[in-house]
């Protein structure tokens, strides 16, 4: 195997860990607050259970947008590797937490880490791959967060109520990886190695700004409805489903059979994604998942046998789940590299909007009792306007030739 060849499979490797861990450390408050607020841990309870969800969404949230103008000034890997630690770090604190408000500060801070890795990742991985390849790169590296949160649920299995092995667990798998990503993890932005080859520190920064003006603005504003649009239908999905089909009258066991199911479609339709991405367009293809999404998902608003049932759900994960990270497989290749990480932390960023989103307004719909199946015509609803936002970014765009790197760069 040659130089270039062994580089591009650490950099595939320790991309796919690094958002393994974030799907983990970011599930593992949901796996571990049932049993803190049936013990009364820390002096939690709903409300301030709720509190700590929030808060942790919203840190996830803030380092997503800041992770963009970080990583194209300073560098992927400086910003990987700051991610890592700092989630890390913070999420072994979890269990010193005395009361909710010390908790969630706590979580807020781990989750501007856990927001900042995912966007820094896939922009990595993006320059490390051929453009032919992107799409598949992107959501085959997506799928470790899937494992992550499946990983959560085991350990989870394993060790409650010991809930706070769950957050030590997260800590030290995060800071026992550092070291391999440290001497591994090359840097690809090719403006931050010019300017540090230069020896220069003046350069101006990247300016979020730009990515709105022209040739970019349309481009950006639709891809930001899409990724809020996506990460709607995820969240809220995942996070009610099996409510939803209590009150349309299936047996609590079948309710969490399909939440498996759509996962499972999840994880099948993020390889697929890539692969039909890279053949057939990444563009088109994202706006035929989203289409394929609202078909599904009207369709789930009617009593189906079991096995349909079963079938629709598996596909509904399919298309759902892979067609936002599609979105953020085209902006690699639209942005130029200067404003790379910048254009893909923004839309992950608003798209984290949709994840507080999409189980409020689920949430609102079981309270008044309206969740079924008036949650599946709103979730038709949102993967149709996904699908205009796709329709509206320009057919056209700049390829940008991107070298990957053969030299790992010291820190």
């Amino acid at each position: 195997m040659t130089a270039p060849d062994r580089t591009q499979t650490w950099v595939r490797a320790l991309c796919w860990a690094t958002v393994t861990l974030e799907g983990f450390d970011i599930v593992a408050l949901s796996a571990a607050l049932p049993t803190i607020l049936d013990g009364g841990h820390v002096g939690m309870d709903k409300a301030s259970a709720t509190f700590v969800t929030t808060v942790s969404l919203v840190g996830i949230m803030v380092g997503a947008i800041l992770v963009g103008p970080l990583s194209d000034r300073w560098g992927r890997r400086r910003c990987i590797l700051a991610s890592i630690a700092l989630f890390s770090v913070f999420t072994l604190a979890v269990p010193l937490a005395t009361n909710p408000e010390t908790f969630g500060a706590l979580r807020f801070v781990a989750g501007l880490g856990l927001g900042a890795c995912m966007p820094a990742a896939l922009t990595m991985m993006s320059e490390a791959t051929p453009e032919s390849q992107r799409a598949r790169a992107t959501t085959l590296t997506m799928t470790g967060y899937h494992v992550g949160a499946v990983l959560t649920a085991l350990v989870a299995l394993a060790v409650v109520p010991e809930w706070h092995l769950l957050f030590v667990i997260g800590g030290v798998a995060g800071l026992v990886i550092l070291p391999l990503m440290w001497l591994k993890l090359p840097e690809t932005n090719t403006v931050a190695l010019a300017r540090r080859g230069a020896g220069t520190t003046d350069t101006p920064a990247p300016r979020a700004s730009e990515i709105l003006r022209a040739p970019y603005r349309t481009a950006s504003l639709a891809t930001w409805a899409a990724c809020f649009m996506g990460l709607l239908l995820v969240y809220g999905l995942n996070s009610w489903l099996p409510t939803i089909m209590r009150e349309a009258g299936y047996e609590i066991a079948a309710s969490l059979t399909l939440l498996l199911l759509l996962n499972l479609g999840g994880i099948a339709g993020l390889v697929l994604a890539g692969i039909v991405g890279d053949a057939r367009g990444i563009r088109r293809s994202t706006l035929g998942w989203f289409a394929a999404a609202a078909v599904l998902l009207a369709v789930l608003s009617v009593h189906l046998p079991t096995v349909l049932l079963n079938g629709a759900v598996f596909l509904t994960g399919v298309f759902v789940f892979s067609a936002q990270v599609l979105v953020y497989a085209w902006i690699t290749r639209y942005y130029p590299p200067h404003l790379r990480g910048t254009a893909l932390g923004l839309a992950s960023g608003v798209g984290r909007l949709g994840s507080i989103v999409g189980p409020a307004i689920t949430g609102a719909l079981v309270t008044a009792d309206l969740a079924y199946p008036w949650g599946f015509y709103v979730f038709a609803l949102v993967a149709v306007l996904a699908a205009v936002a796709i329709v509206v970014i320009p057919q056209r765009f700049e390829r940008i030739s991107t070298p990957v790197p053969t030299q790992e760069v010291p820190a």
